[in-house]
């Protein structure tokens, strides 16, 4: 008798993994889950980590490993800062390799970086600003604001994070213009392209493009099905 075959059946849901750095993107990871859950699968690791620790699950945990064939994109969540710039090249490298697990189509990599701190994100879903974040100074001053806005709000904490997170077709309109905002300062594209990455990665402007991750999602909700 032939011997069967057992094949994995892609899902009629696009399948998401996302890489949070800490437990706030975490927080948002999990508001985006729960409120697309209709039109697409996300899922994380119970624990944080990004570059390093996508290459070790995909390499050696099953249930990412043997799902390769069946996983639509790679999210990486994560603040961009000074002390990071010297990572690019080592993390790009990462970043093809998970590219090539499958091949034709190769898995599509999204970097959802937030310049500082992840509050800055959270604040554009209440109003443009662009204030400069690199020092701690700066970032413990954007998390005050925040606080101001929104009294509950706590780093990690999934109930006023997904509070906040409601409010995100402001930030999707405020998010865009963060990165046009950057183009008389040297970006050298708006698409989302490896050189404009690195330039973002390496820069550490006051930006954010994680709407564009929230816009990826909005297209299949748009559209009433899957990719």
């Amino acid at each position: 008798m032939p011997r069967s075959i057992t094949r994995k059946i892609k899902p009629a849901k696009p399948l998401i993994v996302v890489f949070c750095e800490g437990e706030s993107e975490q927080a948002y990871a999990s508001f985006l889950k729960k409120k697309f859950s209709e039109y697409a699968v996300i899922k994380y690791p119970q624990d944080t980590g990004l570059f390093d620790k996508a290459k070790k699950v995909f390499d050696k945990e099953p249930k990412y490993k043997n799902n390769i064939d069946v996983t639509d994109e790679i999210w990486f969540f994560f603040d961009v800062e000074l002390k990071n710039i010297g990572r690019w090249d080592e993390d790009y490298k990462i970043i093809q390799y998970l590219r090539r697990l499958r091949r034709k189509p190769n898995i599509k990599v999204r970097l959802l970086m937030t310049c500082g701190c992840i509050e800055y994100w959270l604040m554009l879903h209440y109003k443009m600003t662009a204030p400069p974040l690199q020092t701690t100074a700066e970032k413990d001053n954007m998390i005050s604001q925040l606080e101001g806005i929104e009294p509950t709000y706590k780093k990690g904490d999934e109930v006023s994070t997904s509070k906040i997170a409601e409010n995100y077709p402001t930030a999707l309109v405020n998010g865009e213009k963060t990165l046009k905002n950057l183009s008389s300062q040297g970006l050298p594209e708006l698409d989302d392209t490896d050189k404009r990455n690195a330039w973002l990665f390496k820069q550490c402007k006051t930006f954010s493009n994680v709407h564009e991750a929230i816009n990826y999602l909005e297209s299949i909700k748009s559209s009433g099905k899957s990719k």
